[in-house]
């Protein structure tokens, strides 16, 4: 990996060094190297780096690393490598330490990432709604992923789908799926007070942990992945915050359309900026009307 900054570090503001690191961490991952290297290449001493790099990303340079590797390993393994072929791949020195990776973040083992799915029947189907064709999956207990079309045409909606649940036999039953189409779209636009949809999903205790506090924004409310970060009582994880919430399966049953960053930029939705900003806007509106009509409502 080259230098980052041509210039002496001092004349370019603590934050955009760490911004490039990050950028240059992202797009020559894995890269081999401790925190001598990645300071050297920012320019600074590595302690004073590493007190840098912690104050502007609420994580360290290593566990950074990390979660890198944690994604890339995830996305290799559901492809149905060995998890020798992706501890090499990601310059781990063995299988054991790829183990440690996953059951430390998502205390889950390697092998129920790669075996997800495995004997289970998955049918699916898709579906028009006002905001856009909807891809509904559902195992025989409830709904198991939901995902929008993105683009020109569904295949890559429907590659995301096989990649969550990599050895699942898939099959299409737009009857089964329709239902649950229409109970969404009544649910989410307030045309009924029907119960909770059945859901099957899966997840560590971290991702769950981070699922339900979605569930508690209210409609029409914007956080911060910091305000859920304190909310699951880990202030300093909102990185990984982050992550949980780009890896919901169920978007829109679990709102995290709803978690914005600090900043106010709405962005980082997987089904795209665009459809976020609407389901937003619609949201808001909505609960404006809503206490409207009840005589107001409490902030």
């Amino acid at each position: 990996m080259s230098t980052i900054l041509k210039h002496r570090p001092e004349e370019t503001a603590p934050a955009i060094i760490v911004a490039a690191m990050i950028d240059e961490l992202v797009a020559h991952h894995p890269v081999r190297g401790g925190l001598e290297q990645l300071a050297a290449r920012a320019g600074y001493d590595p302690t004073y780096f590493h007190k840098l790099f912690t104050r502007h990303v609420g994580i360290t340079p290593k566990q950074f690393q990390s979660y890198l590797n944690l994604k890339h390993a995830r996305d290799l393994l559901q492809q149905g490598l060995s998890t020798e072929t992706v501890a090499d791949k990601i310059n781990l020195s063995g299988t054991g330490r790829l183990y440690d990776l996953f059951t430390v973040h998502e205390a889950v083992r390697p092998g129920d990432v790669q075996k997800r799915g495995l004997g289970l029947t998955i049918q699916y189907g898709w579906h028009p709604t006002l905001l856009g064709d909807l891809l509904i999956a559902a195992t025989a207990r409830g709904i198991c992923w939901l995902g929008f079309r993105v683009g020109d045409d569904r295949d890559e909606t429907f590659r995301r789908l096989r990649a969550y649940w990599p050895r699942a036999t898939m099959v299409e039953n737009l009857h089964l799926t329709a239902p649950y189409a229409a109970a969404i779209e009544n649910k989410w636009f307030g045309r009924t007070d029907e119960t909770a949809l059945p859901l099957d999903i899966q997840g560590s205790n971290f991702q769950l942990q981070v699922w339900r506090a979605l569930l508690r924004i209210p409609q029409g409310k914007l956080v911060s992945y910091q305000d859920v970060a304190r909310a699951i009582g880990k202030p300093t994880a909102s990185r990984a915050v982050g992550t949980a919430v780009g890896d919901n399966p169920i978007s829109l049953l679990i709102p995290c359309h709803r978690v914005i960053q600090s900043s106010g930029i709405i962005e980082n939705y997987g089904w795209g900026s665009d459809r976020k900003r609407v389901l937003i806007g619609l949201e808001v509106q909505k609960n404006e009307n809503h206490c409207r009509v009840n005589g107001g409502c409490e902030d």
